[in-house]
């Protein structure tokens, strides 16, 4: 392996942050994986994590809250058959290393353990996805906070009936280390930055309001003077369609759902039901159907840790697995599921790099990176042509799913009428109510137009939060149920 490896830059960053202020290393690490074998156990690891963050806030011209945070810690985990025991500590010592490893294996059964403990370490090889910079020191507080003001005075500079400014920025420096009983040992540096802009406009005692912002594995100079004036046109001219907006019909008609962000419902509605663990247990929509059609010819969904630089990117996941593309439905047909090492192993599959967790006091499950539908062959102009009544969403607000039956509500932030193949006018308190599975063979048309999200989702599952990429292009779905209004 050369010096020049990637996987040896982050390694002796995680080493620095992480083993060596408290004497450790490799040997000691295999030591304590071996305590843990003392019992009956398939399989443990230990995932390390320094992280530091910081953000601020702005509202009215004034600098609303900030805050810097540091964290470190240890999670150590120990598995025996479906099972799993884990313990974790913010002292990164081998005192508390040898203790919560001697708490985790307290499922294993007593007794001499068939798998043994790796005796030497190999360092896992990853391809890079994003610098390894420090995104919070690569900008000093003042110039942060005078980011803030130029968005707010983009926004405002636009449309005098701008009222109110709401924008924020922060920055995560993230390292991680995993040492497993494999002997697998994989490290990465990650870095995240995110802005986010809310205007509130009004005009004759009615108010609106638009949000947009945007990030990704970047440090803070991502944020350019001609990125800030994107952010400040789009949230305005949401804000200001909104504020023209009539109220939505109600009823089923077909719905033509824009590029990019509106993936998001993608993510919620059958990226989940793809997740491992579910199908494992049963419990969602798509279990026990791999190799039988679930959605229209043509459509294609991939979840891909892989792009660069994407918020939802991974040089290796929670595991020390390196992400992949995976293509979980290929035209129509369901091929597989995004899965974590543990359910992979218990679903006799192959894991996909998927396994993620919030933090070292969480445990990893199988989480989607950055999801999307491929793009088809139709030009988005043609597709709004082809509907002579319907909705045209372009960005979506909060929604629900039930993850077993894929039942779905969304509302959107921004939507238009279409007729007689128009769009005409904007339209206020739409929501979309569908089922995931179902709404698979109702797409009826797709753009040759896919593109990602800007860089603003954050995914929830069990009460962890990870940072996802969504994306898709122009689609037709026919029969949604709009729940409106008017």
């Amino acid at each position: 392996m050369k010096i020049s490896d990637p996987a040896l830059a982050r390694l002796a960053t995680a080493k620095q942050l992480l083993l060596d202020p408290y004497q450790l290393d490799e040997s000691q690490l295999q030591r304590v994986l071996g305590t843990i074998f003392e019992h009956r156990t398939d399989y443990a690891d230990l995932y390390f994590q320094y992280s530091r963050s910081e953000s601020y806030s702005l509202e009215e011209g004034i600098v609303k809250s900030g805050s810097f945070d540091i964290e470190q810690g240890v999670g150590v985990r120990a598995v025996v058959g479906d099972k799993t025991a884990f313990a974790y500590s913010d002292d990164i010592s081998l005192d508390s290393l040898t203790e919560a490893a001697l708490s985790a294996r307290s499922i294993a059964r007593h007794g001499q353990g068939k798998v043994k403990v790796a005796s030497k370490v190999a360092v896992r090889s990853q391809p890079v996805r994003y610098a390894d910079a420090d995104p919070v020191a690569s900008l000093d507080a003042v110039s942060k906070v005078k980011m803030l003001e130029k968005v707010e005075q983009l926004a405002r500079a636009r449309d005098p009936r701008v009222k109110q400014v709401m924008a924020s920025v922060g920055a995560d420096y993230d390292v991680i280390l995993v040492a497993r009983s494999d002997g697998v040992l994989a490290a990465d540096v990650r870095p995240l930055v995110r802005l986010s802009l809310t205007v509130i406009v009004e005009q004759d005692g009615k108010r609106e309001q638009g949000h947009t912002g945007g990030g990704g594995r970047h440090d803070l100079s991502y944020f350019t003077d001609e990125r800030l004036a994107e952010y400040a046109r789009q949230a305005v001219d949401q804000a200001l369609v909104n504020l023209a907006a009539r109220p939505a019909p109600a009823g089923i008609m077909p719905v033509v759902l824009g590029p990019g962000w509106p993936g998001i419902l993608l993510h919620e509605a059958i990226g989940h039901g793809l997740e491992g663990d579910f199908n494992r247990k049963g419990s969602s929509a798509f279990a026990g159907r791999i190799g039988k059609r679930v959605a229209s010819k043509g459509v294609t969904v991939v979840d891909d840790g892989t792009i660069e630089n994407r918020r939802g990117s991974l040089s290796v996941d929670d595991e020390g697995n390196p992400t992949q593309r995976t293509v979980m439905i290929e035209d129509g047909i369901l091929r597989g599921y995004i899965q974590d090492s543990l359910n992979a192993r218990l679903m006799k599959v192959p894991a996909t790099g998927n396994g993620r967790r919030e933090s070292f006091a969480h445990l990893p499950m199988p989480r989607m990176t950055n999801t999307y539908m491929l793009a088809g062959d139709k030009d988005p102009e043609e597709i709004v042509r082809s509907v002579s009544k319907g909705i045209y969403a372009t960005n979506f607000g909060g929604g629900q799913v039930d993850i077993t039956n894929g039942k779905f509500v969304f509302s959107m932030a921004e939507a238009y009428m279409i007729e007689n193949g128009k769009v005409t006018y904007p339209i206020k308190g739409a929501t979309l109510i569908g089922n995931g599975p179902d709404a698979l063979t109702q797409v009826t048309m797709i753009g040759n137009n896919m593109s990602l999200d800007p860089g603003i989702g954050t995914c929830g599952k069990d009460g962890q939060s990870v940072p996802v990429g969504v994306g898709q292009p122009t689609l037709r779905i026919e029969g949604l149920t709009i729940g409106g209004t008017a």
